[in-house]
């Protein structure tokens, strides 16, 4: 399973890249606007310091401008993957985008049958946000597990990217299921790193070595 970031923090990213935690970032305009930088700027920058997929939100309602959208952003790098919203018109942009060779992530999918629609417009990936259904009380892992065996019944090539995972457990969960990809906060990423008894264990570690004196030969 592959890990994207969902942030527009360069810093962060680079340092998860580093790490090798993740595979592509997933952003939202409320993420690009908090930096106060030109959307394109800092679109290829973020390109830059990931190898993998960086999806990006267009403003445009309709088909067409979707369409006009889509090709100017996905122009900025080539691993940039244009976010569609679940709709009519959105997914008629997926058609030509796809065709046109371009990435995109219909996103705001709380349906399988939404999920079927997204593959059948050519999506690149579909979103279930699980996180968001959870609030609600439905279960959200059940989502991706059902377009997890819908997908699997056909052979359908659209890669499921679970979306709003806000806990170290639904990761796991998701890993379990073998859906494609998972993106979460940079927060959520590293709480997956600490568990008590791992501190414990560091911690006792070091009272016991703290006597301990290494030199060098």
């Amino acid at each position: 399973m592959k890990f994207f970031v969902d942030t527009a923090d360069v810093e962060s990213i680079r340092d998860l890249v580093d790490g090798g935690f993740v595979d592509g970032v997933t952003t939202t305009p409320e993420l690009i606007s908090a930096t106060g930088r030109p959307v394109d700027e800092l679109v290829a920058e973020i390109c830059e310091a990931v190898e993998g997929p960086v999806s990006v939100d267009l403003q445009a309602g309709d088909c067409e401008s979707m369409v006009d959208q889509g090709c100017a952003l996905s122009d900025v790098a080539p691993n940039v993957a244009v976010k569609l919203p679940m709709t009519f018109e959105g997914l008629r942009a997926c058609k030509v985008l796809t065709g046109a060779g371009r990435m995109v992530n219909v996103t705001l999918c709380f349906t399988a049958a939404q999920a079927l629609l997204a593959t059948k417009a050519g999506a690149t990936f579909v979103s279930p946000f699980v996180g968001r259904l959870e609030d609600t009380g439905q279960d959200g892992l059940g989502l991706v597990k059902e377009i997890r065996q819908i997908y699997d019944n056909y052979g359908y090539e659209t890669q499921i990217l679970a979306a709003s995972i806000r806990t170290a457990e639904n990761f796991a969960a998701c890993a379990r299921i073998g859906i494609d990809v998972a993106t979460a906060p940079p927060d959520v990423i590293r709480a997956m790193i600490a568990h008590e008894l791992t501190d414990k264990a560091l911690a006792d570690h070091g009272q016991d070595t703290a006597a301990v004196n290494i030199t060098a030969a």
